[in-house]
């Protein structure tokens, strides 16, 4: 587990929440400026937080009639 700096801390007080659990919750809602936004970040910030506690965020591009299903591994 990656060390979380204060305002790391601070954020997860805030929202009750993990960081772990609440970034990839916020970012599928609601994108990653919103987000940044919301947490009070700038979105290089957010970057550096996602690259520190190894969470992926994957862009996928899709023709109008193609279909994506997304399964989670939970280890």
């Amino acid at each position: 587990m990656a060390r979380k700096s204060k305002k790391m801390l601070q954020v997860e007080k805030k929202f009750r929440q993990p960081l772990e659990e609440l970034l990839p919750r916020l970012i599928n809602e609601k994108g990653l400026t919103d987000t940044a936004n919301e947490l009070g970040l700038s979105k290089a910030t957010l970057g550096y937080w996602l690259l520190k506690l190894q969470i992926r965020v994957v862009r996928v591009a899709l023709k109008p009639d193609e279909e994506i299903r997304v399964t989670l591994r939970r280890d």
